[in-house]
């Protein structure tokens, strides 16, 4: 089964997201967990994402904040939504199967065989 991956903070290969755990109440997840797009970024482009948002969209504002020129931020929202575009560009290999149980098509058991 094909699933996003995060990279390796030491040698930036694919990783595969295998487990997930609350450090509240103890509850362990084990599977194969899809990131986000945005999840995907680094984390100093998802910062920059961030303040993009909280600023409302103002370049005059990133040019600020950033200390970059206005082409620079031109250039840096295009390059992120160009790879949140490639990310886009073909559709997950479950998400027929998630429509399929939405349109209640299929029942959840059913669902969960197709996607192991």
């Amino acid at each position: 089964m094909d699933i996003s991956k995060a990279c390796c903070p030491d040698c930036e290969r694919p990783m595969v997201l295998t487990r997930a755990s609350c450090q509240e109440c103890g509850l362990d997840l084990e599977g194969q967990f899809e990131v986000s797009p945005l999840g995907r970024l680094s984390e100093e482009d998802q910062m920059f994402v961030i303040a993009f948002l909280r600023h409302h969209g103002s370049i005059r504002k990133m040019e600020e904040l950033f200390n970059i020129s206005y082409p620079t931020v031109k250039n840096r929202l295009r390059g992120l939504v160009e790879r949140l575009d490639s990310v886009f560009s073909a559709p997950s290999p479950n998400s027929a199967i998630l429509q399929a149980l939405s349109r209640g098509e299929i029942t959840v058991e059913e669902a969960l065989e197709r996607m192991e």
